[in-house]
């Protein structure tokens, strides 16, 4: 009977253990920052809002969100996989490094924005 429940423990043991490594190599690992990732990250949120291209949005729309992601599924190479999406009402902006050293940050693309249709979901201060 020990035997029968060691033998138990330890597949349950196992299996977990091959679950949260695959989890981990499949997924986390490829859309989840790095502790340096991160640094870069908020460094490239400073930029964005320094940006020629953030300002003039600013100017045209109600900037609600800005929020910084890593993809590195889409390939590329760093830092080309890591982006500064600015939500408006209308649209998402996403704002990637123009160069290899990151020396400006530009607009280079658009996504919708979950604004479009939904209010702020910010409980604190009413919108309408």
């Amino acid at each position: 009977m020990k035997h029968k429940l060691f033998v138990f423990l330890l597949t349950v043991s196992l299996l977990l253990n091959i679950y949260y490594f695959c989890k981990w190599f499949i997924f986390e690992q490829w859309s989840e920052a790095t502790r340096e990732e991160a640094i870069i990250l908020s460094e490239m949120i400073l930029k964005t809002v320094e940006s020629e291209d953030y300002l003039a949005l600013r100017e045209r729309e109600k900037i609600i969100a800005i929020e910084s992601d890593i993809n590195k599924f889409k390939g590329g190479v760093f830092p080309y996989y890591m982006e500064v999406s600015v939500r408006t009402e209308q649209q998402t902006y996403l704002f990637y490094c123009s160069d290899k050293q990151c020396s400006s940050i530009e607009n280079g693309g658009l996504s919708y924005s979950i604004y479009e249709e939904e209010k702020p979901r910010l409980p604190f201060q009413n919108t309408d």
